[in-house]
């Protein structure tokens, strides 16, 4: 079914879809939405319910029974969101809002209906929050247009102050209007925004704005708001007509410009001049300013590619390539990145945080992994060499101070055989092993989940 709305959409740019909740609380769905809540890491995380979804057990039946039922006869009424606050790194709090379980399942029914139809609308700028699509894709088409020939090398970085919180959901829902005509999906989408936040002083407060950022309808929500920023932005390159035109333009002085997004995160990249790069400010400020939000003063700003910016935790820079006066486009881990993993190294190597050594590489083996595999599609080598002599002697500090009473030869040869961290048949992963290469620029070829299949 899935795959026919997507089709459809596709089909069709002004198709508008009516008749869509049945399929909210189609009981195929129900069971799928009801498996993707309780496989997300959240759910271990309860509501203001107090229900835990991974801990629900042999009550799923019937509570997706009574959530049908409530559904179908349109009683059903969403709870509050769980604020909980969440520490940034620049020393800020990011308000996260846990919805019950129940709830988690209506969203998650929900995105399954309206994904593969906006899905369509979407365009291949952005990247944050959709299906098959990653944040090396946004760092990859950064590359490709920061590379000869193309040289777009002034950057228009900027940030969207507390998107989530701030988004207006009058012009929201006309936006979903656009393609959604069940007014009982509207209602229930409705419904959903101003349900409420109840702090964590446990005060009930309404929410006028904004779509609390942790429920699993949100990061859709968002993209289908931003998605105005993408639009204006293809309009403009559209705007210069065929290749050979733009060539022509782009010879002749005239500035093209192409927006890279990720989530409310996003860079301008422009080929033109600093004055061009500029005078981006206010036009993506009117821009945004009808979806309700505006830019972050503090993390907004203007470079050159040569001065280099980060980016979803990548440095990325021009400069000469070693025994060469060619600039090339590098990529690798920045110095937020590394300060990170460092952190995250040092609480998990606390002294008193593990009872054996099988149990610490347990732990931080995944965390090692995964911080590998994401910067291993740039510049990163010698980032991974670091991190690897790092972790190594964090975890031999842990073992020193473990067993106080063992001199360093009897550690060594019980701990640290030909020196390799293992311990009850487990063994630390090894950053340096890690081979890095170029994740290739994929463009306009990122296929849906849904373009497989023929619509029969």
């Amino acid at each position: 079914m899935q795959t026919k709305l997507h089709q459809w959409a596709t089909a069709d740019s002004g198709r508008q879809f009516d008749d869509l909740y049945n399929l909210v609380y189609d009981p195929a769905f129900l069971v799928v939405a009801w498996n993707r809540v309780r496989r997300n890491t959240g759910a271990r995380s309860a509501g203001v319910d107090g229900v835990k979804p991974r801990s629900v057990g042999p009550r799923t039946g019937r509570m997706l029974e009574e959530l049908r039922d409530d559904l179908k006869a349109r009683q059903f009424h969403p709870a509050p969101v769980r604020e909980k606050m969440i520490p940034k790194a620049n020393g800020k709090l990011r308000r996260l809002g846990i919805p019950t379980a129940v709830d988690r399942v209506v969203q998650a029914a929900l995105k399954l209906v309206l994904e593969p139809i906006f899905e369509a609308d979407f365009h291949p700028a952005s990247y944050g929050f959709r299906p098959r699509r990653r944040a090396q894709d946004a760092i990859a088409e950064i590359f490709y247009l920061g590379s000869p020939t193309r040289n777009y090398l002034w950057v228009f970085e900027a940030d969207i102050k507390a998107c989530f919180d701030e988004i207006d959901h009058t012009a929201l829902l006309e936006r979903v209007r656009r393609r959604i005509r069940d007014k009982r999906v509207l209602a229930l989408l409705k419904a959903f925004l101003r349900a409420g936040i109840l702090s964590e002083d446990t005060v009930r407060r309404d929410t006028n704005t904004g779509t609390p950022q942790g429920g699993i309808l949100s990061p859709l929500l968002a993209n289908i708001a931003l998605s105005a920023l993408d639009e204006h932005f293809a309009r403009k390159w559209e705007a210069l007509g065929p290749a050979w035109t733009r060539a022509k333009r782009r010879h002749a002085g005239t500035p093209v410009m192409r927006l890279v997004r990720y989530a409310d995160d996003f860079v301008v990249m422009v080929s033109g001049t600093r004055e061009n790069a500029d005078g981006l400010r206010d036009e993506v400020s009117s821009i945004l300013g009808t979806m309700g939000l505006r830019l972050s003063d503090e993390k907004t700003r203007v470079c050159h590619l040569d001065e280099g910016f980060d980016f979803l935790g990548f440095r990325i820079r021009r400069r000469p390539k070693a025994g060469s006066n060619k600039r090339y486009v590098y990529t690798y881990p920045s110095k937020n990145a590394l300060a990170a993993i460092k952190d995250t190294v040092r609480l998990l190597t606390r002294r008193r945080e593990h009872r054996t050594l099988a149990a610490l590489l347990s732990r931080i083996n995944p965390v090692l992994r995964g911080w590998c595999n994401y910067f291993r599609y740039g510049v990163s080598k010698r980032t991974f060499n670091y991190v690897d002599h790092f972790a190594f002697w964090r975890i031999v500090g842990w073992l020193r101070k473990r067993h106080q009473g063992l001199n360093w030869g009897t550690l060594r040869r019980r701990f640290l055989s030909c020196w390799e961290i293992r311990d009850a048949g487990a063994e630390m992963f090894r950053p340096r092993s890690v081979a890095v290469t170029r994740y290739r620029f994929r463009g306009t070829r990122i296929p849906t989940p849904w373009t497989s299949s023929s619509l029969a």
